[in-house]
């Protein structure tokens, strides 16, 4: 294990390293019954997705552990499960088989930046600026599918959107549920958003909103998803969108979260740059794959490892003590799958004002740089679509910094990027 982790190296202790990560679980373990309830929307069996989202998060927080030996945990991404589902299935009429081939060649688009070194100038060109406006829209788009599965937005003919009637009794609960989620993070719980969640559904029994299953089973088969994705029909459709979308929004979830942990452990080198960059994507993105192989949308690091490296994580000990965890929540299914949609509606709602948050970091003082932000973030909810939001972001952002006298400061990858969204929004 010292050979492995370098835990004397870095300060720390197996006993330290364990409670490290289940910390990083408990604020994490929302995934379980959050990401089965958004995939099941695409076809998906419910049981099978279970198991795919707790095998995903185990395998890939291992990968991290062992691989880059950082104290970071992976699980099914929050905003891509809804691209994939929302977005690509129903609203694209993708087969969910084609689209997790979309997801695994995503995956392997990614695994290759990695390891041919092109990650450092695709990272390094996109600016920070249009990194914070795609995090808060996903974050909006989040927002979007949480409120409608609270009952407080509904289609309207007139408006597009509107009111929904808010005497209906799960949409008190789900409110109620939001508050509480939101309360306990205040005060700085433990798992506030697994809590809320459970309380939220406990609250829906006296109405009969929520069937009990029970707790604990063994795990449902995995067989309905597993090694059900048609890559050839990914291929075949020709839906290169789909398939960089999941890749840009992947490669920038992953950096973003990378830097922001590494700094935060103590970990970055002292030029600023991240050590094991490039075994830390290497992970990343086999995890992805990994998890299109076994039935879910893309695997990626969760901002939710900071709780364990608060907690004095600083190897990958902590990651792999997620893991195991996961492993061990597969025996939870009845659970699971006794939580309603209003219950876990409200904690979509909650991330999503979680990552609204990187808005605050825009420079309000240069208009070329929050402008394009500002629609990469707008488009997203408002197209309802993650991959239409990147496209008119990146073109806003080369346009008016052309415009604006400084097209020296536009990088190729921008450029390339632009160009390509231009070329899909013509042959749309």
């Amino acid at each position: 294990m010292e050979r492995l982790f370098r835990l004397s190296e870095r300060g720390t202790n197996p006993r330290t390293e364990i409670l490290a990560g289940l910390s990083t679980f408990l604020t994490m373990a929302y995934i379980v019954v959050v990401n089965p309830s958004i995939i099941s929307a695409a076809g998906i069996d419910p049981g099978a997705a279970f198991v795919a989202t707790c095998l995903a998060a185990a395998i890939g927080s291992m990968l991290m552990g062992v691989i880059a030996n950082f104290p970071i945990a992976l699980a099914p991404g929050m905003g891509l499960n809804a691209y994939f589902a929302f977005a690509v299935v129903q609203g694209m009429g993708v087969p969910w088989q084609v689209a997790l081939g979309a997801v695994f060649l995503s995956g392997l688009l990614f695994f290759a930046v990695s390891i041919f070194r092109v990650r450092e100038w695709l990272v390094n060109g996109i600016p920070l600026s249009l990194k914070f406006g795609i995090a808060a829209g996903i974050g909006f788009f989040l927002g979007l599918i949480g409120l409608r599965g609270m009952g407080l937005v509904v289609p309207h003919p007139a408006t597009l959107v509107g009111l929904g009637p808010l005497a209906v009794t799960s949409t008190i609960i789900a409110c109620g549920g939001f508050l509480l989620i939101a309360g306990l993070s205040a005060r700085g719980v433990p798992g506030s958003i697994v809590i809320g969640i459970i309380i939220t559904a406990l609250a829906g029994i006296p109405f009969g909103l929520t069937t009990f299953h029970g707790i604990a089973s063994m795990p449902p088969s995995l067989a309905p998803t597993f090694l059900q994705l048609d890559i050839a029909g990914a291929v075949g459709l020709g839906i290169t969108g789909i398939v960089f979308t999941f890749f840009i929004v992947d490669l920038l979830d992953n950096t973003g979260t990378l830097i922001g942990t590494v700094h935060r452990a103590g970990l970055m080198n002292k030029d600023g740059t991240v050590p094991n960059l490039g075994r830390a994507l290497v992970a990343d993105s086999t995890g992805a794959m990994m998890g299109a192989v076994l039935g879910t949308s893309t695997t990626v690091s969760y901002i939710e490892s900071a709780a364990g490296i608060q907690a004095g994580g600083r190897t990958g000990l902590t990651a792999v003590t997620v893991g195991v965890l996961f492993l061990l929540a597969l025996f939870l299914a009845p659970l699971a799958t006794s939580i309603p949609g209003f219950a876990t509606a409200p904690a979509l709602v909650f991330v999503a004002c979680l990552m609204a948050k990187a808005l605050a970091e825009l420079n309000w003082e240069d208009a070329t740089d929050y402008m394009p932000a500002i629609v990469t973030a707008l488009a997203m909810p408002f197209t309802f679509s993650i991959a239409t939001g990147i496209g008119l972001g990146f073109i806003t952002y080369a346009g008016v910094k052309t415009l604006a006298g400084r097209p020296g400061e536009v990088h190729g990858a921008v450029w390339l990027i632009a160009a390509l969204s231009l070329l899909k929004f013509a042959l749309l």
